[in-house]
């Protein structure tokens, strides 16, 4: 069972700092792991289209209107940290705050969520968040530039790594499927304008 204050200490064993035992004990890197561990989260969960976060969701429409431009709004799930499309990718839509503005008169989205138990990230993700949250506390619990320098290193090609692996796991090619992960060429155009 993995939990936040393991994907914590994972960040610093890398920084051979001392571990914690919860993110509300009294010590500075306990501290630092609870006022530093949200943020990077969601940071690293809105950089990529990470499979163990997409969701599906129909959205209803809101009472309220654009006032100009689109006919219809709706609004973001409140967990949603990123759209990645929708189900009809040939319309026209803008997302402005926490709402998706369109002429759709239904909306079925993918979008990652704000998932907050660690057990459902893949483990390269868990990794990959440990890594992120050394190279951001690394400077504040060591005081050493070679060694944040050496974490963002370390940030990058765990990255790079679970990006890889996340983005080779399965495709879909099949439009009637749901939403196609391909871009044709009329997607790369009308997203030019």
């Amino acid at each position: 069972m993995a939990s936040v204050v393991d994907i914590c200490n994972g960040a610093l064993n890398q920084l051979g700092a001392s571990t914690i035992l919860s993110l509300t004990e009294d010590s500075k890197n306990a501290r630092l792991c609870n006022a530093r561990f949200t943020q990077v989260r969601d940071s690293i969960f809105r950089s990529h289209p990470w499979n163990c976060l997409q969701k599906r969701v129909q959205l209803a429409a809101d009472t309220d209107t654009p006032a100009w431009g689109f006919t219809k709004q709706y609004t973001l799930p409140a967990d949603c940290l990123r759209l990645l499309t929708i189900l009809d990718y040939d319309s026209d839509y803008k997302v402005e705050g926490r709402k998706i503005l369109t002429d759709n008169s239904s909306l079925k989205i993918l979008y990652i969520g704000r998932i907050e138990d660690p057990n459902e990230y893949d483990e390269l993700l868990r990794e990959t968040l440990s890594a992120a949250l050394a190279a951001d506390i690394a400077y504040a619990i060591t005081s050493s530039n070679p060694l944040t320098a050496n974490m963002y290193n370390l940030l990058r090609d765990k990255l790079r790594e679970a990006r890889f692996v996340d983005s080779t796991e399965g495709q879909n090619t099949q439009p009637d499927k749901g939403m196609a992960d391909v871009m044709d060429a009329s997607t790369f155009i009308n997203s030019r304008f």
